[in-house]
């Protein structure tokens, strides 16, 4: 089958910008939907959601991410994947001085372990295809400190340092890679923080973005980009 008819998998599909990204493709293109997320009755909702927005085909895989032998179990050649967003993570608004050693390890297992572990699992089915791209969704936090969320920063600076070096590892093959620094982005990891999401990205700009993406030749790449809210960064409050 061609890349234009190969199947996206999205982690964290089942919620947030995930769900956001699946939406746009489910309504854009006629691509197969895998959306991977740990809760199997937030996948089902999330597949419904898709259907009616006019996928043509969703799968959902519950698992654990950051557990390498939850995904050795998943036959993912069967579903010819052409594109693999790596989009799952957690968002800890916490300064390091008050962030705890548990919630550090998560931070960076959630962020950039989780990516790694899907990354290897995909990538024979990947470089099956004539043509197949990899999005790493970082972060702006990957590109500089934060104050009030050190440990978060810390984990998307080694999701993009992940990004960097599997990029260069497939240079020689026909795997594009792109990391997506974004800023703040309207999605459930805003909730109970007081801010006005209309001063935010509109998560559906990264499904559109994504989409661009796959759209370009097999002569060009776009290695970083970087989407920012139109007023720039605000302060939560």
């Amino acid at each position: 089958m061609s890349f234009e008819n190969a199947s996206v998998i999205i982690t964290g599909g089942s919620k947030g910008i995930g769900l956001s990204i699946a939406k746009v493709f489910s309504r854009k293109t006629s691509r197969r939907l895998i959306l991977i997320s740990r809760n199997y009755e937030e996948l089902k909702k999330a597949k419904e959601e898709c259907l009616a927005e006019g996928a043509k085909g969703v799968e959902v895989l519950a698992a654990d991410i950051t557990q390498p032998e939850q995904l050795k179990e998943m036959d993912f050649s069967s579903l010819n994947p052409g594109i693999l967003v790596n989009n799952a993570g957690s968002f800890l608004f916490k300064p390091l001085s008050e962030t705890s050693e548990e919630e550090f390890i998560s931070q960076f297992q959630i962020n950039a372990l989780g990516a790694f572990t899907v990354t290897r699992a995909v990538l024979p089915s990947l470089k099956a295809q004539e043509r197949a791209m990899i999005v790493n969704i970082s972060s702006r936090g990957g590109l500089f400190g934060y104050a009030a969320s050190g440990a978060y920063a810390m984990s998307k600076h080694a999701l993009l340092g992940f990004s960097r070096s599997l990029r260069e590892e497939l240079k020689p093959t026909n795997i594009a890679v792109t990391a997506i620094n974004l800023g703040q982005t309207y999605s459930t990891s805003w909730e109970g923080i007081d801010v006005d999401r209309t001063k935010l990205i509109d998560p559906e700009d990264v499904g559109n973005l994504i989409i661009s993406l796959s759209q370009l030749s097999m002569q060009s790449v776009a290695e970083e980009i970087s989407l920012m809210p139109q007023g720039g960064e605000i302060d939560p409050n």
